[in-house]
């Protein structure tokens, strides 16, 4: 199967960092109080931090003599006061620790609430075309793992680098104080270090980013697989879907076991090199130390010092590569909260606070490609005109152009050529919300959430009374079955309405159209999927929905459509014929004439 396509960036050049840390920095201002007073903290418990060595070597020149054993003097001898100070600084550093990643976990968490409520928000108001151009499971990979490496970014990875710079910046200070020898010998190791971090962290960013593109297409074979099991089980695919998923898997592992190899390769040549350079100043301190120009404390002071100084450095190539990932969803998210959304205007205004349109459509001279493929024009110079109320039947071959028709009456897609009209207007010039609000559309395969019946029915119109709600069971026909269940309108319904069945839920799905009193009703073979008994309660629901509204029946079986006040036969994008049922039943060679010949001969 196709691979899906993929969000994924190429590698982040510094411009493109500093737009992605831009890029959030509205999200982390409001909190930007918190945040002073996390770093704060941060900064006191990393500087006690650095206190420590200092006391741990005052304590042992106090035990054993300065430089030449020579006797300290004042209180750094008494070594019973210096083991309170360096009590006092573990304390001390405990609770600035303490608040310190509060403060951080507080506004990395309400940082991504907030972003996370914005990139949904974003994305649900994005055109259908899309979503048409992207599979479901690789967004919702996308977003959950994108945001997540956010969040841990924020929460840890960030206090972490700020924790070990300090340290880094505070060791190398103090440990040039002690002695400017023994640091030399020390920062002679750090260019090599510093360039190893660089290479490995360009290496593994790509590898990670290879990572998450492989993992976000496992994911996806998982939904298709859980939304689509009912064909998988009817065609015994079980182990084509598994090993399918396996083989996503593999893919995935393999690109992170070679991240893992980097990583382990880096990891044992930083240990080495580290522990080399600690052994290194060592051996010179020793030597300094025989030779009177190092105390103990002193030698064991620069020895804690290097280890803060090189624990730091070893740290950063994996801190490094964690902020570079995070830049790297940050972009993909971004990316996303950067797509041009529909002029849906505000979502806290409700769509029912427009005004309805009264029904009136007309096409006038309308050719349509989609996005996806514009050398391959769908409709091709389409004109029709619709009464209010008048019911348009939508006929002709697989391909013809019908449900692309009723995609441009929702305007999913607006047409490159020509204009839909509704009640006199340009579609374009009135709100989307005023288009989409006025109109209403039952679908052969319906779509119910997985929440309770009553609330699959609210959806229609989310601020409807309970009694509204039953009236519209009512009017579907769906009352009666509804509350002989033991639930009720409380019944939950399961994924994609699973627990009724197909004649259950298309009468749900008519209610739900019903409580939305839509001015235009878009029926897409609406019956024909159901048996004779299902078909004949689900119709009677339907002629009571149609009443009085402008509808667009679009049918394959042409018996559905013999009441339409004009039917419409679509062939190769184009409107070929008009007329009543009877009128185009008395064309010879008509295409109409045709398709019913063909029915009644299969029946």
């Amino acid at each position: 199967m196709a691979r899906p396509k993929s969000l994924d960036v190429p590698r982040l050049d510094p411009a493109q960092r500093r737009a992605a840390v831009q890029s959030l920095l509205p999200y982390v201002r409001p909190h930007t109080r918190r945040l002073v007073v996390a770093v704060t903290a941060l900064a006191f418990s990393s500087v006690a931090g650095l206190a420590f060595p200092y006391a741990v070597g005052t304590l042992l020149d106090g035990a054993v003599g300065g430089r030449g054993g020579a006797p300290v003097v004042g209180w750094q001898q008494d070594i019973n006061r210096v083991a309170l100070m360096l009590m006092g600084i573990l304390v001390l550093q405990g609770v600035f620790a303490f608040v310190q990643s509060l403060g951080f976990a507080t506004v990395g968490e309400r940082t991504l609430l907030a972003l996370r409520k914005d990139t949904f928000a974003h994305l649900i108001q994005l055109p259908y075309g899309f979503f048409a151009s992207r599979r479901v499971g690789e967004l919702s990979s996308r977003i959950t793992a994108d945001l997540q490496q956010i969040q841990d970014t924020l929460t840890s990875t960030t206090p972490q680098f700020l924790r070990q710079f300090t340290i880094f910046l505070g060791g190398v200070v103090l440990i040039s104080l002690t002695s400017l020898k023994l640091t030399a010998v020390m920062v002679g190791s750090i260019p090599l270090l510093i360039g190893a971090a660089v290479v490995f962290g360009r290496t593994v960013r790509g590898v990670s980013r290879h990572a998450q593109d492989e993992l976000a297409a496992s994911s996806t074979v998982v939904e298709e697989t859980l939304a689509g099991v009912s064909v998988v089980k009817a065609f015994s695919n079980e182990a084509f879907e598994v090993n399918r998923y396996q083989a996503s898997l593999e893919r995935y592992l393999g690109v992170v076991l070679r991240g893992a190899k980097l990583r382990a390769s880096f990891v044992a040549f930083i240990f080495s090199a580290l522990f080399g350079s600690v052994v290194l100043v060592i051996w010179v301190g020793a030597s300094m130390v025989q030779d009177g120009l190092l105390s103990v404390g002193e030698l064991t002071r620069f020895v804690l010092y290097t280890t803060f100084v090189s624990g730091a450095m070893a740290s950063f190539a994996e801190l490094y590569s964690q902020v570079q990932r995070a830049l790297g969803a940050t972009q993909r998210v971004f990316e996303i909260l950067h797509e041009e959304k529909e002029a849906l205007g505000a979502l806290d205004v409700p769509a029912e606070s427009h005004k309805r349109l009264g029904g009136e459509v007309a096409l006038d001279h309308v050719g349509f490609s989609y996005p996806s493929r514009p050398d391959v024009q769908v409709l091709k110079d389409v004109s029709v005109a619709v009464k209010a109320g008048q019911r348009v039947a939508l006929v002709g071959p697989s391909g013809a152009g019908k449900s692309t028709l009723a995609g441009l009456l929702l305007r999913f897609f607006d047409p490159q050529q020509g204009r839909l009209m509704l009640d006199g207007q340009d579609a374009r010039s009135l709100p989307l919300r005023q288009v989409r609000g006025s109109m209403s559309m039952v679908l052969q395969d319906v779509t119910l959430f997985g929440g309770t019946i009553r609330e699959n029915i609210l959806y229609g119109r989310p601020g409807a009374t309970p009694q509204q709600v039953e009236d519209a069971a009512s009017q579907a026909n769906a009352h009666a079955f509804i509350t002989a269940l033991p639930e009720g309108y409380e019944t939950v319904v399961g994924e994609r309405g699973i627990k009724l069945s197909g004649g259950q839920r298309q009468r749900v799905a008519i209610a739900r159209a019903l409580l939305k009193d839509p001015a235009i009703l878009i029926l897409d073979e609406a019956t024909s999927s159901l048996d004779s008994e299902s078909e004949r309660a689900v119709q009677d629901a339907l002629e009571v929905l149609m009443r009085g509204r402008t509808c667009f029946i679009i049918a394959h079986r042409l018996s559905t459509v013999r009441n339409a006040d004009v039917i419409l036969v679509l062939k190769d994008g184009r409107i070929v014929e008009t007329g009543t049922h009877a009128e185009l039943l008395a064309r010879d060679n008509g295409v109409y004439r045709g398709l019913t010949l063909l029915q009644l001969e299969a029946a």
